[in-house]
């Protein structure tokens, strides 16, 4: 597979000053892990539309859908580590998504937003968040959460 975009020059690594990053509460089961990372990632590309790449396409000209520019990160913590998350991002102001323990319960979109809507933002029962910005700024976020093994 040839990476080059121009032949004979040096293929330089992508940097990113951005970070896509998901913390997960560490008690949850691994159905709930990777239903919950889907979902707070699904609103990010909507609301951040620069996070999103170019169009894929495989060499017979077969196209598909872009996909995020950057990779995205994923870390789990305790509650309480969620929950500060969750405080900092919003001092921060930065764009963020919520799963909180409800959503489990619930089978769609306008049920979901309910469920969230119906809780102050202090009594969330946060098992997700999903947080984009400059990467200082997302680290500070998450500092306390280690890499999801």
């Amino acid at each position: 597979m040839n990476t080059e975009l121009f032949p004979g020059e040096p293929v330089r690594p992508v940097r990113f000053d951005t970070k896509i990053a998901v913390l997960l509460r560490e008690d949850l089961e691994p159905w709930q892990r990777l239903n919950v990372t889907a979902f707070l990632v699904s609103g990010l590309g909507s609301q951040v539309p620069e996070v999103i790449g170019e169009p894929y396409e495989d060499a017979d000209g077969v196209g598909y859908l872009p996909m995020f520019r950057q990779p995205v990160l994923v870390f789990e913590g305790t509650k309480e580590t969620l929950k500060a998350a969750h405080t900092k991002a919003l001092s921060r102001a930065l764009p963020r998504a919520v799963f909180t323990a409800d959503l489990f319960t619930t089978g769609n979109d306008r049920d979901n937003r309910a469920a969230v809507r119906a809780v102050p933002t202090a009594e969330l029962d946060l098992v997700g968040l999903a947080v984009y910005g400059p990467r200082s700024g997302v680290d500070k976020v998450l500092k306390g959460a280690r890499m999801h093994p």
